[in-house]
């Protein structure tokens, strides 16, 4: 693919594309249509200084931007981010957001180059107090009935419009209380799914009352932005790392693991959830 193809696919916002590929299946060969998640180099920049880049699925990029900046503690409130434009550039994506003053000079102050992977969300922190940011005690009381986790991972299944074509993809859904599906957003990164879900929570004020579910994963960073965007419980498909069990529990988050259709395992604050 030509840098001219790379440059009109982002154009167009693809967060997918297709390529003929040989495929092998019972011993018969043939050439098929794959569908494969794209990664975008997408550069976020602060009143015109550059920040950090981040291998970013192209959609949603407005809510990976503000939800990127609330996590990362660069904007307090969606009001400080003033505006965000999308430019295309040749080798990628740049996200200029125009903040408000005061917070742009603390950011000055705490100035990190942050070089983003798909498997990681740390990369790049200059000092320890500067990635090991506890989130401050949460103030949810909300409790759920065991049930309304198992009907939000059987309803996320059918949202996942990219994981469905790609099988690449992770996703972080907000849920409400019954175990409705409210918001839903994709990435091959986890953490940018993460992002891009507070980013769009902020955006259209959504209540806290109700839980994330992350198709991944549970690492220290992904208990730190669910609770810094002031939800009180975060289901996992998969394994918690001992770090993140260790701030859920200080934080006042609960905090799921290995959530299936017919299991779960609570590692902190098990009386949010109602049996």
């Amino acid at each position: 693919m030509t840098n001219k193809q790379v440059a009109n696919a982002l154009v167009l916002g693809e967060p997918l594309s297709t390529f003929s590929v040989r495929q092998c299946l019972d011993g018969q060969h043939q050439v098929v249509q794959d569908c494969l998640a794209e990664e975008t180099p997408v550069a976020l920049i602060y009143n015109g200084v550059s920040h950090a880049v981040m291998l970013v699925t192209a959609q949603d990029l407005e809510d990976f931007a503000l939800g990127f900046s609330l996590s990362e503690g660069i904007v307090q409130h969606v009001s400080e981010l003033y505006s965000m434009e999308v430019q295309l550039q040749n080798n990628g994506i740049e996200l200029h957001c125009n903040i408000a003053s005061e917070r742009f000079a603390l950011l000055k102050e705490h100035r990190r180059t942050l070089a983003g992977k798909t498997g990681c969300g740390l990369c790049g922190a200059e000092n320890l107090a500067q990635l090991m940011r506890y989130p401050l005690p949460l103030a949810s009381q909300h409790q759920f009935e065991e049930i309304s986790i198992t009907r939000g991972l059987l309803a996320i299944q059918s949202q996942q419009k990219l994981q469905q074509q790609t099988g690449a993809t992770h996703a972080s859904a907000y849920v409400l209380a019954d175990g409705t599906v409210s918001l839903l957003r994709e990435d091959v990164g986890r953490h940018n799914a993460l992002d891009k879900l507070v980013g769009a929570l902020a955006k259209h004020d959504k209540d806290r009352d109700g839980f994330i579910i992350t198709t991944s994963r549970a690492s220290f960073e992904m208990v730190q932005k669910t609770a810094n965007a002031g939800v009180g419980m975060l289901v996992a498909v998969s394994a918690p790392t001992g770090l993140a069990v260790r701030v859920a529990k200080q934080c006042g988050l609960t905090l799921v693991g290995f959530a299936r259709e017919n299991r779960y395992v609570v590692y902190s604050h098990s009386d949010r959830i109602l049996n």
